[in-house]
């Protein structure tokens, strides 16, 4: 499961940071799943290595600008470009009228199915691998945090085991290796849990931004491989954060200790702090690793590996 930083600054872009969007690759699907669509967002897709017309489903925090300007350009632009695939819009009440608004007023009809559903908390999308779901955030209009997450797999498949007792391969391995019980045609049965390994824990991604510290935030990011969290301030400017219902820093971080997140990655952050500042981006590092020392902060392509637990 590989997650790539397509904008990473908050309110404006940057010169080196685009608005917010963070790019999800399910790992042997061929799929690219959006989380927020800020301005810019297909110029960032095209400086990647991820490919729009992979892009399956958009999931939306709120309706912030620096969150949803970049929506509707990506649409019309999979619409020009044939995109073969159907696409799944997610995000809070407003987004439908949104997208038909639009729509309405620049005549874009697009060439692809394209469903919007409006989220509440808990699932919003589910499959035999994936279960996304949602929950609320604090913010000054309604937002959503998302977290993905992968179901367990079946353990590695003993085919050595199997071709010795003379199970033949094909269909028959299928069902073992789904922990099925097989009966050949000698009335030898054979259960599929003797041939697999421990099963394979799946992994699991949090998205939370924009908000400042809050429970519903902890609580979508409980264990998580990574939670994602913004730290638009640094805690010099906590009155600011507060104001603006945005996060520091050091709130980000108490999110992921508190929720037992493995990994913290910050992003989201005020164009305030920039290299050579009285405060830089490297001082939000450090306040955010002097609460949670497993952080690391985004910039714009950066890609990670969520790896499985071992």
């Amino acid at each position: 499961m590989q997650v790539t930083f397509l904008g990473t600054s908050a309110g404006v872009p940057t010169r080196a940071r685009n608005v917010s969007c963070v790019a999800l690759r399910p790992p042997q699907r061929g799929e690219v799943w959006l989380f927020d669509c800020g301005e810019g967002t297909q110029h960032q897709l095209l400086r990647s290595d991820l490919n729009i017309s992979q892009v399956t489903r958009i999931f939306i925090t709120h309706m912030h600008g620096d969150h949803v300007y970049g929506l509707m350009g990506l649409l019309a632009t999979c619409g020009m470009t044939a995109h073969a695939r159907a696409v799944s819009l997610y995000g809070p009440r407003g987004l439908a009228e949104y997208v038909r608004d639009v729509s309405r007023r620049t005549q874009l009809h697009t060439s692809y199915p394209l469903e919007v559903h409006t989220v509440e908390e808990g699932a919003v999308f589910e499959d035999e691998e994936y279960t996304v779901a949602c929950a609320p955030l604090k913010h000054r209009l309604p937002a959503y945090g998302y977290r993905v997450t992968e179901k367990d797999r079946p353990g590695h498949f003993d085919v050595e085991r199997a071709k010795e007792l003379g199970i033949p391969s094909g269909p028959l391995y299928g069902r073992l290796k789904r922990g099925e019980r097989v009966t050949l045609a000698d009335g030898r049965t054979f259960d599929g849990a003797d041939f697999s390994g421990p099963s394979l824990a799946g992994r699991s991604v949090a998205y939370c931004t924009d908000t400042i510290y809050c429970r519903g935030a902890v609580e979508l990011a409980r264990d998580a491989d990574l939670l994602i969290h913004e730290a638009t301030f640094a805690e010099a400017d906590e009155p600011l954060a507060v104001r603006s219902t945005h996060s520091t820093a050091a709130m980000a971080a108490r999110v992921a200790l508190e929720a037992g997140a493995r990994r913290l990655i910050i992003t989201h952050f005020s164009p305030r702090y920039f290299p050579g500042n009285q405060t830089g981006p490297d001082d939000l590092l450090r306040e955010a690793q002097a609460v949670f020392p497993a952080t690391k902060m985004a910039h714009d392509f950066l890609s990670v590996d969520v790896a499985r637990r071992e």
